[in-house]
């Protein structure tokens, strides 16, 4: 387990900065893996507390996402720089932190119900249309949103910036959809949270929808992007 103070999603890629020695260890046995589901490792997000030191977690909620193992570039001094993708949700039952260096963890997978295609296609165009013109109303709010002031984006996801206009290319699939935009909206972490834990595609984009019309209106009435820039993006962890 690897707790963070970012939620992950299925498809979004996760850049990781390790130096605590559990972490290191935890990446070594990583690489030693065959690649796959061998080189998954759980994130969960913290709830109270911070990523460094050992007492520094207090509390983490209870639905968290692996992360595949995809790069890895190592430094003299045992540091590393890695890169992983989210695939599967959990939920954690139990958190053990003392049979290895860094923190094991019984989880119940939370594969997505099935879903009604053409209810969730729409709400899919519905979802993409409104997230799309959010994105347009925070550059012109900012003026000049370069890319690094963007979340990470799915190895699928075009999302830049060029000449004052923001260029989309966003997935059909309605599942892969609803990740993306919950991963790159900028909602709180209560929200984020909330939307991975729901294991209803349909439910999650009509959520996101609501979620969306709502920042929208405030960024509308307050000229500001109600979450501070930095938070919309996952930086390289400290840990």
């Amino acid at each position: 387990m690897f707790p963070l103070g970012t939620v992950l999603f299925p498809g979004v890629v996760l850049p990781l900065h390790v130096f605590e020695p559990r972490y290191r260890a935890l990446t070594r046995l990583l690489m030693e893996a065959p690649e796959g589901p061998g080189r998954e490792f759980g994130v969960v997000s913290i709830k109270q507390g911070w990523e460094v030191g050992v007492d520094g977690v207090k509390a983490l909620y209870d639905v968290g996402c692996t992360a595949e193992l995809r790069q890895v570039a190592a430094y003299p001094d045992g540091r590393y720089d890695i890169v992983s993708v989210g695939r599967r949700r959990f939920r954690l039952h139990d958190l053990d932190t003392t049979s290895a260096p860094y923190p094991f963890g019984e989880v119940e997978w939370l594969p997505d119900e099935p879903y009604e295609l053409a209810e969730a296609t729409l709400l899919s165009v519905s979802v993409a249309e409104v997230f799309q013109r959010y994105v347009a109303l925070i550059a012109s709010v900012t003026e000049t949103q370069r890319d690094e002031d963007l979340p990470p984006q799915p190895e699928h996801i075009e999302l830049r910036s060029a000449a004052g206009a923001t260029a989309l290319k966003l997935p059909a699939e309605p599942t892969t959809l609803s990740h993306l935009v919950a991963a790159s909206a900028p909602l709180p972490q209560r929200d984020r949270q909330d939307l991975l834990a729901e294991v209803s595609t349909i439910a999650r984009l009509r959520r996101e929808l609501r979620l969306l019309k709502r920042e929208a209106t405030m960024l509308r009435r307050l000229r500001a992007v109600p979450v501070p820039l930095a938070e919309l993006r996952a930086p390289l962890s400290l840990n």
